[in-house]
């Protein structure tokens, strides 16, 4: 009997340690996707306090693209008003397309050559790598956690307490790639 009770105690020990240590893993996990998405949304915010500064620097020169214009405000917008990540997700993919129809209009009126609108560029360029080098890392965190929460015995604890799949960043396949700075170099060449 008392050995009998032992091992039922030893059992429910061991079992308690692994829902304790899984259960705390997934929670570091969680917070590192939450502290890399956070990351992300420090350059999305730098990018869209540079917008104005382009969109007002080229403003005057072609009047006719209001609609440009308004995307972007529409897509900025939308993504301040947004709640979840996944909706900042989505949010942001719009502001990449707007972006991406305001570099076609500023390379069909030559508007790189424009000093003012070349520093803006620049610091758009370094934003869209620091972007990059965020969401990859922060689509690399979303990668593991999934998987891990997949992964038997750790996905019944995750059932347990309510860990569920998180959403990977995709990028608009239609935009653009990122401007190029006044040094030439491409503004998607990666870490920095």
């Amino acid at each position: 009997m008392k050995k009998s009770l032992l091992g039922i105690v030893v059992l429910v020990v061991v079992v308690g340690l692994f829902l304790i240590s899984t259960y705390n893993r997934l929670v570091t996990k969680t917070q590192n996707i939450d502290e890399q998405w956070a990351q992300v949304e420090t350059q999305y915010q730098r990018r869209f306090d540079l917008i104005p500064g382009i969109v007002n620097s080229v403003k005057g020169i072609f009047e006719q693209e209001q609609e440009v214009f308004i995307a972007i405000a529409h897509a900025r917008t939308q993504y301040t008003g947004a709640k979840t990540i996944d909706e900042k997700i989505q949010a942001a993919i719009e502001v990449e397309s707007a972006l991406a129809g305001l570099f076609v209009i500023m390379r069909n009126y030559s508007l790189q050559f424009n000093p003012a609108v070349l520093g803006l560029i620049d610091e758009l360029a370094e934003t869209e790598n620091r972007v990059n080098v965020g969401r990859r890392r922060f689509n690399n965190l979303v990668k593991d956690y999934n998987t891990i929460i997949k992964r038997f015995p750790v996905n019944l604890t995750a059932s347990i307490f309510n860990f569920d799949k998180r959403t990977l960043f995709k990028a608009v396949e239609a935009t653009q790639p990122a401007p190029s700075d006044s040094s030439g170099r491409d503004g998607a060449s990666g870490d920095r």
